[in-house]
Parts: C-alpha cells; structure tokens; sequence
C-alpha cells in the first residue's frame, strides 16, 4: 500500500529515479569550478583576439591560487570513486620496484661511482669506492638527509674535482630548475662556504681543481646566458665574467672535454652552435672561438689526443663526422671521417685509443656501430628483437676495450652491458629487476606503419598482453610527442603492467617533429610544417582503429608539455576518435606564449614554431594553437596535470585552457585540472611520489574504460 501522501504516478517516478540514478553519478557531483571571465584584448598584425582568461597568469594573486585549488578540489571530489584504485595502482607500481638497489658501478679517475637505494626511501644516496669496489664506501650524498623539510628537492650536477676531493653539485627546492650550487669536501665531509645561486646546476672543473666555470640563467626568462669563472673560497659576488651571450635565441653552457684538457663553452639555438676553448690547465686563460657560427650550421666538439672530432650537418642533413688538429679548429682544417647517408641519422659518437664507436637511427631504431681505428674495419650490435632501444652508457676511460651500453625493449627490462670490443664478447651486468610475477614472454610487441594523409608511412610501436583478441574491442593507450626532434624509443616500462595486465594495448606513434627516420623526419613536423605532427597523431589513431586494435570508445591518448600541445591540436582536429586523453603539463597557448620574449624559452624556440611577430608565423600558430582553436564541440574526457612552479610551460597555459573548455564544449564528459602546487615541469620530486600521479592518471583511464 502507498503512503497517503504518494500518488501511484508520483512513486512510479520516484523508483525510476532511485534505480537509475547510481551513487555518486554525475547528478550529485558538484557543478564544476568557473573562472571568472576578465577580457583582454590582444592586438598584433591588425588582428585582434579576446583573451578572457589573460589574469590567470598572476602567480601571485590570491584569487588566482583560489581557482586553482578549487580545480584540484573539483578533481578529486570528480576522482574520488577511483580511491581504491588509485591506492591499487600506486601499490602495484611500486612492488614491482626492488627498492633496496644500486646502479652498476662506472671507473672514473680512481674511484668507482655508482648510485644506490634504500628501501622505503625517496631519493638517492651518491656513493663512491676507491679502486677496487671490494673497498670502503664513501657517501658523497645522502639526498634523503638534505631533503628533510622540503616538499621539493632535487640535486642535479655532481661532478668531482680532478684531484677527487671536492664534489659540486646543484639544488633546487623549488621545482623551478633554478639551482643554487654547493661544493662539498670529501675528505672532510664540509661543505664549504661557497654558495651560487641562479645557476642551471652544472660546473666544469680546471685542471687545479680549485677554479670552476658555471653558467647564470636570466632572472626573468631563465635563459643561460652568462658563464662565469669561481675560484673557491672567494666571494661569489666577486665572480668573473667570461661570456655573455646577448643573442636572446641562443643559451649557453660549459663543459670539459672527456679527455679533461679542453674547457668548452657551447652557444646554441635550434639551428645553430658555436665553441669556445681553452686549455684546461690555463684556468686564467682567454676563451677562443672554435669556429663562428653559421646559420643552419649545427656542431658539436669532442677532443682526443692531438685532434678535435666534429659532428656536423655541414653539408649532411643528417650528419657526418669530422676531424681537425687542435691548433687549427676553423672549418676550413676540417677533414671527414665518416660521410654523411641519406638513410642514416649519426647522433652521437663515443671515442677510445683503439677504437671509435657511432649511435645512429636507421629505419626509425637506434643502432651502434664500432669502427676499429687500426684496420679501419667495424659492424654493427646485434640485437635480437624487432622494436628496442639502445644507447651509448658512460664510458669515461679512453684506454678501455671495453664499450658499456644499454639495451631495453617494450617487453625487457633496462639491462646495461659491457661489449669487449676486441673480442666481440658481450657482458650483462645488470637488468633491472621487476618484482612479482612478471615474465616478459606474457607480452608481444611490434611495429607497424599508418598511413598519413599525404601518403607517408608512420612507425608505431604496441605492445599488449599475448593472446588479446583484436576485435576492436581493446582499451588502447596512444601516445605521442614529435617535436624538437625528440625521438620517442621504445623502451620497457615496469609501471605500463598496470595498463597491460587489465587488457590494454600501450602504443608510441613515431610521428614526425621527432627524429626517429632522420633529419628530415624534424623538418617536416616543425615552423611550417608543424600541422603535420598533429595530423600523423590522428592518422595513426585511425590507422588503429581500422585494424581492430581498438575503437573510438575504446581509444584514449596521452602526451606531456609539447606533446600536450599535440593532444590539445588533436582533439580540436577531430574530437570523435577518443574516449578520453592525458594532457600533461601541455603548451597549449601558443601564439600568446611565443609573443611573450620574457617567458622562458621562448625566444629561443623561434627556429621551432616560427617567430609570431612575423605575420606568416603567427597566423600558422594560430591556426593549430589548442587555446585558440577551442570551439563548440563535444570534447573527450580529459584529465589535464601542470605545476605551480613550472618554468618549461608556466601553469597558466592548462589553467587557461580549461576555462575556456569550461566555457565552449558542448558535452557531459569530465574535464579536470589538477596543479601540484609543489612541483614544476617535472612533477614531484620523489622516487615514489611521482607514482602517485601516475596511479591518478592510469586510473582516470581505467575507469572510463569500465576496467579495475
């Protein structure tokens, strides 16, 4: 019987309403946080934009850390079904860690180095042994001591005086990648008094271990651009100044050669490079120009015996490697060793008395050739998978055989080797140890080609679970880069088991604007180009869509600072081709960023997106900027990440972008902003901490893809 006071009609609804209305479904969530609009009108090239949400870039105004506590507030009140497992997640990770470890050790000046662990702790402890590592340990660093009382903490930099007594390093507790040098005597455990600050954390010793060279960022734009010479125990403030770049599209740095007799200042921009040297027993001596800089002329320097070795795309796209005497460094003395191929990228080089051993990316993998110098015969590593990654490792002794390298794939763990060049023998040191049931013979990985728009074939690496049925079914992860020639390896990654293990299929679309195929893979994803990036991205999307990998309601993507830019270029392009995406820490507010020089990078990425007070550059920009080319549309789910403190992409970008989200997309799909307040371009600091965002993120996926 009803009560007196419900009609039949009134209860029927009623039931309709209790049964249909889940806890905790969209209708109780609280409305989302709405930015106040404040209308900026911003004029260039007699065209005008409105910006309504230009006052989100007042760091210091309270309203605006209000808003952006109210967005975290918003996400995880929106995020707070997925507590469990997010705890899950962030469990899973990390007991797959061997938390008690230690990096293999390198031989360096007497002293074997090496890195190591200790079991529920958060950061390094920096450790050396004196000739033999059956020797005493001696901590250099305990970064868990120091970072007592920070909610950041990062040290950067170590490097140890030639007669191994001093270390210098770098500190930022910030998360601004603004550090404050220290130094620090080994023999007597002191730090010494010296203290500079607004450093990039790096010095380069002299040979009387007593004189170092550093570079100083601009205050405002953080650009390097001053290297100064300190004697220890001097006062800071009485510094020397010996380069200055003005060249606001330029930034400098200092280094020592591997042979430790030169002292480098290198100036560079995107397309461009100059050196500077001088003897690193002179610590007093005047910097000389190694060769002038040239527009479109990239170089690098590295010294062995009584030559300099150059690596130059002089004439070679894709580079080739040169040689000249160290008394005559101008280009003209430069006589090539290996010539420039079309089908070749050389992008790196590691120098031994006996032997001479080249990184190259062919067919969009890394490979490394070893060349003997005395028959002047050598061949290639052999490895045994179809998609992996392997790189030059530290190798600081010119008198060894021995070549240390590392080699990882989507399915193996990070493993370090040591190749007997002489004998051919191969030596596995280590490989990180994966904790549970792990078996990499449980995963399948492989490569496969998307067809672009205008024909072109892009590499994408998967990797899944063997035996998932392709029948489109699949969650599918899609992640992308493809800017500053950055190329996206396929590497092994113990925390994508969180994805794998719940029937997701992990993807890298090797889109150009990275430089997986060479030089030219670049230049057709930048400046002018820059719309092809986005346009692989979706291409590769489709391209997996038609092969049964996945499905719209199934795809989701993911991509962090310029590879946020892509996700934000994306999903404005074609929003229907996913589920729901990542973007972290993204570029998204293009135009409005490369018109503001007082921001970092900016003027040194000219070369990269094009110069917008050129009006060909900024109308390009505009077209593809994610902040201005939000529009009236249905949008994916979307969980977007920044940090307070950020100096690569400054907070406001995302922070912008979500309003405006907020303010035009046509659909119910969640949209959350979440700042950490502590952190900058590289989130929390922590060995363990970062994981928790991580379990934010892989849950936010998992969740909308109905898996736990």
């Amino acid at each position: 019987m009803l009560p007196k006071y419900l009609s039949e009609s009134v209860f029927t609804m009623f039931l309709i309403l209790l049964f249909a209305i889940p806890s905790g479904c969209k209708n109780t969530d609280p409305e989302p946080p709405v930015a106040e609009k404040k209308p900026v009108e911003l004029t260039i090239h007699e065209h005008t934009r409105v910006d309504d949400y230009y006052w989100l870039r007042e760091r210091e105004n309270p309203e605006v850390i209000r808003y952006l506590e109210s967005e975290n507030d918003y996400t995880d009140h929106m995020l707070s079904h997925t507590e469990k497992l997010q705890e899950d997640l962030y469990n899973e990770i990390i007991g797959r860690i061997q938390q008690t470890d230690e990096s293999v050790p390198y031989f360096d000046n007497g002293y074997y180095y090496y890195t190591r662990y200790e079991e529920g702790k958060e950061f390094p402890i920096h450790c050396r042994k004196k000739e033999s590592l059956a020797g005493r340990e001696e901590i250099m660093l305990d970064v868990n001591v120091m970072a007592e009382g920070h909610s950041y903490y990062n040290v950067s930099g170590l490097n140890v005086s030639h007669d191994n007594r001093i270390l210098a390093f770098g500190i930022d507790s910030v998360g601004r990648r603004k550090y404050s040098l220290r130094f620090k005597d080994l023999e007597t455990g002191e730090f010494l008094p010296d203290v500079i600050t607004g450093t990039n954390g790096y010095v380069a010793w002299a040979n009387d271990s007593r004189t170092v060279f550093y570079t100083v960022q601009n205050e405002v734009t953080l650009r390097s651009e001053k290297v100064f010479r300190h004697n220890l125990g001097n006062d800071p403030d009485q510094r020397d100044l010996v380069f200055y770049e003005e060249d606001e599209t330029y930034r400098a740095g200092v280094f020592t050669t591997k042979s430790k007799e030169y002292i480098m200042i290198v100036s560079s921009s995107t397309l461009s490079a100059e050196y500077r040297y001088i003897d690193a027993g002179n610590a007093t001596g005047s910097f000389e120009v190694f060769h002038p800089r040239e527009s479109d002329m990239r170089y690098s320097v590295d010294h062995h015996g009584d030559k300099f070795y150059i690596l130059t795309n002089w004439d070679a796209q894709n580079f080739r490697l040169m040689e000249t005497p160290v008394a005559a460094t101008g280009k003209n003395n430069w006589k090539e060793l290996i010539p420039h191929r079309s089908d070749v990228l050389l992008s790196g080089i590691e120098i031994f008395n006996d032997h001479l051993v080249l990184s190259e990316r062919k067919n969009g993998l890394r490979q490394l050739y070893v060349h003997d110098w005395n028959s002047g015969t050598g061949n290639y590593l052999e490895f045994p998978e179809e998609v992996y990654t392997a790189g030059i490792s530290v190798n600081r002794d010119f008198d060894s055989d021995l070549l240390r390298f590392s080699y990882s794939s989507l399915t193996t763990p990070n493993s370090v080797f040591d190749f007997n060049m002489k004998t051919g023998e191969r030596i596995l040191l280590k490989q990180d140890e994966v904790l549970g049931d792990f078996d990499p013979d449980n995963y399948q990985a492989r490569r496969l080609y998307a067809p672009a728009g205008d024909g072109t074939k892009i590499p994408v690496s998967l990797v899944y679970r063997k035996g998932l049925e392709m029948d489109g079914s699949n969650p599918l992860l899609l992640y992308g880069y493809g800017s500053y020639g950055a190329s996206i390896d396929p590497r092994f990654s113990s925390v994508r088991l969180s994805l794998l293990d719940r029937g997701f299929i992990y993807a890298i679309a090797h889109i150009r604007g990275g430089q997986e195929l060479g030089r030219y893979w670049y230049e057709e994803g930048k400046l002018l180009n820059k719309m092809n990036t986005f346009t692989d991205f979706n291409d590769c999307a489709r391209h997996l869509i038609e092969s049964n990998y996945t499905s719209p309601e199934n795809l989701f993507a993911q991509g962090g600072s310029a590879g946020g830019l892509l996700i934000g270029a994306a999903i404005n392009m074609n929003p229907g081709l996913y589920r729901g995406v990542i973007a972290a820490v993204p570029f998204v507010d293009v135009v409005t960023t490369m018109l503001d020089d007082s921001i970092p990078l900016t003027t040194g990425e000219y070369d990269e997106w094009g110069n917008p007070n050129e009006p060909e550059y900024y109308h390009y920009m505009l077209s593809y900027s994610p902040y201005d080319q939000v529009r009236k549309q249905d949008y994916p789910a979307m969980l977007v990440t920044t940090g307070l403190h950020d100096s690569q992409v400054q907070y406001w970008e995302p922070a912008k972008w979500v309003a405006k989200l907020r303010q035009y997309k046509t659909d119910d799909n969640p949209l959350l902003l979440h700042t950490n307040m502590e952190a900058g371009h590289g989130g929390a600091a922590g060995r363990y901490q970062r994981y928790r965002e991580i379990a934010m993120e892989y849950a936010f996926i998992i969740d909308l893809a109905g898996k736990d």
